[in-house]
């Protein structure tokens, strides 16, 4: 199961790839709409942070941040995929309605790093799992 929206190149390498290894892959998502997909994660009760991002289009505070709709307007006003589809940023869910715990995160740095993109990474150095009350 793969998590492509609308990048045909990732699409066709995940066809490729699963056809040379015979078996179907399943695109839940391939051409949702990227507001429709991050509305329904926020208002299913799922949380997310980011925890990585290109330095070229945010800022070292950008990383550590929760998914809510606040960022969604922002990502609209700046014309940035919703979803980051393009790599713009990754997010890593802490918690969510199927999950019996929940991350929290006790201490964490934004750290720089140059490669092929340069990109903000969110160091997490401390952490701990929580016991969900149902």
């Amino acid at each position: 199961v793969f998590g492509d929206i609308y990048l045909d190149e990732h699409k066709e390498w995940v066809d490729r790839v699963c056809r040379d290894i015979n078996i179907t892959p399943i695109e839940p998502l391939w051409n949702l709409n990227t507001e429709d997909i991050i509305m329904e994660f926020i208002n299913s009760g799922f949380k997310a942070i980011v925890v990585s991002a290109k330095s070229d289009l945010f800022g070292e505070d950008f990383v550590g941040r929760l998914i809510d709709k606040s960022m969604v307007d922002e990502l609209k006003q700046k014309g940035i995929c919703l979803c980051g589809e393009n790599g713009e940023f990754h997010t890593f869910v802490i918690d969510g309605p199927i999950f019996k715990k929940r991350i929290e995160i006790l201490e964490s740095a934004a750290i720089l790093k140059k490669g092929f993109w340069e990109h903000w990474f969110l160091d997490i150095k401390r952490y701990r799992v929580i016991d969900k009350v149902n």
